[in-house]
């Protein structure tokens, strides 16, 4: 219970700070780059200090899924900035790894330090509005991507049985794994 009383104290730190941050309405971009970075600390950094070797591979993916699946997108989708100065606005790929990062952190070790890194995230979708580099459906689509690989990359860690599904080029299926 100590390691998430911790987590929410140092996200709500991290929030304040970088809110302040972002006062200056030229600052937005960069406090949701920062924000970004802490909540991704948050997600790699406590299955380090749990010594959660499976956590921190479910997160270090589930980062990558987001992000990746973000940028895929970016690629197909040329779609204008609010401040004109590229066409890749579509998805926001800061809200992708900020969500994938809180998702597997709710996924992982419940709402107390989910809620804190949701709180975050959600700070950086809003920063990157205000910062005019995404409109807000860049955002929200972000924030789905993220989350979706949040949820689905991370399994919660005292669960007894786990099914995931596997895939590849010669069939898929279910795994079930159970601890007695």
């Amino acid at each position: 219970m100590r390691i998430k009383v911790r987590v929410a104290i140092a996200a709500t730190g991290l929030a304040f700070a970088a809110s302040g941050h972002a006062k200056s309405l030229h600052h937005w971009d960069q406090a949701s780059t920062i924000t970004a970075g802490a909540v991704a600390a948050l997600a790699l950094g406590v299955p380090l200090i749990k010594s959660d070797e499976a956590g921190l591979a479910q997160a270090g993916l589930s980062i990558a899924g987001g992000t990746g699946t973000a940028f895929a997108l970016k690629a197909l989708v040329h779609e204008r900035r609010p401040d004109g100065t590229d066409r890749h606005s579509f998805p926001s790929g800061h809200a992708s790894f900020s969500f994938a990062a809180a998702a597997s952190l709710e996924n992982r070790y419940g709402w107390e330090v989910g809620l804190p890194a949701f709180a975050l995230a959600s700070f950086v979708g809003v920063a990157r509005v205000e910062a005019k580099r995404h409109h807000w459906y860049d955002v929200a689509a972000g924030a789905a991507i993220g989350s979706a690989s949040g949820f689905l990359l991370t399994h919660r860690a005292d669960q007894p049985i786990d099914i995931s599904a596997w895939g590849g080029a010669g069939g898929g299926g279910l795994a079930l794994n159970a601890r007695f």
